[in-house]
C-alpha cells in the first residue's frame, strides 16, 4: 500500500506541524506504507520524507524536470521519478497512491487534495481521501466546505466521503473501513479524458 502525502515546501510557525509529520511518516514506515510525495528536500515535505526513510519506509518523490534543476529534491529517496509538468506530476502520483493524505500545506496542498477530492466525485478513482488535522488547522477549511454543503452545492456524501483523523492510527483505521460513495455520474470520467486537447466549441 502508498499514500500519496501532500504537504508544505515551508515548515510553518507552530513545531506541531514538523512533529506530526514525522511522527505520521514513522507510522506509515512501521506499518510498511509507503510514501508517494512531490519530491522535495525542504519545508514539511522534507520531514515526511526523511522520517518515513530513517524508520526503514519506502519514499517515492515526484518531481517536474524544472524543479529538479533548481536543486530542491530529496537525493536520498527510494526513487524519484521526473515528469514534464506539474499537471504530470499530480497524475503520476494518484496513479502510484492507494489514497490521499493533506498534511498542513499552503496553497498547493489545497490544490492537490481538492484535486484529489474532486476526482473521487467525479469517477477518475475511488480511493480514499483524507485530512491530518493537526491543532485544528484543516477545520476553518473544512466548516467551509460543510457550508458548501448547506447551501446545496456539496452533496453531503461527497462532504463526508474525506476521512478527518488526528493522526497515522486513526486514519489508517477509517481507511481500511472507507467505501467509495456513489458516483455523481453513470460513466467515470477518465484520466486521459482530463488532459486531452479541447476542440473547437460546436456550432448553434
Amino acid at each position: 500500500m502508498r499514500l500519496a502525502v501532500y504537504t508544505g515546501a515551508s515548515l510553518g510557525s507552530d513545531p506541531l506541524f514538523a512533529e506530526a509529520a514525522a511522527a505520521f511518516a514513522t507510522e506509515l514506515a512501521r506499518r510498511g506504507v509507503g510514501v508517494v510525495y512531490g519530491g522535495g528536500h525542504v519545508g514539511l515535505m522534507g520531514v515526511v520524507a526523511d522520517a518515513a526513510l530513517a524508520a526503514g519506509g519506502e519514499v517515492i518523490g515526484v518531481m517536474p524536470r524544472s524543479l529538479v534543476e533548481d536543486e530542491t529534491a530529496h537525493t536520498g529517496l527510494t526513487e524519484l521519478r521526473v515528469v514534464g509538468t506539474m499537471h504530470e506530476r499530480k497524475a503520476e502520483m494518484a496513479r502510484l497512491a492507494d489514497g490521499f493524505v493533506a498534511l498542513p500545506g499552503g496553497l498547493g496542498t489545497l490544490e492537490e487534495i481538492f484535486e484529489a477530492w474532486t476526482w473521487l466525485q467525479v469517477g477518475v478513482h475511488a480511493k480514499p481521501v483524507g485530512f491530518l488535522d493537526v491543532s485544528g488547522f484543516w477545520r476553518p477549511l473544512l466548516d467551509a466546505v460543510a457550508a458548501m454543503s448547506a447551501a446545496g452545492l456539496v452533496r453531503p456524501e461527497y462532504r463526508d466521503a474525506a476521512v478527518v483523523a488526528q493522526d497515522a492510527d486513526e486514519l489508517l483505521a477509517r481507511f481500511a473501513q472507507w467505501e467509495a460513495p456513489r458516483r455523481r455520474w453513470a460513466e467515470p470520467l477518465l484520466p486521459d479524458s482530463m488532459t486531452a486537447p479541447v476542440g473547437p466549441a460546436p456550432r448553434m
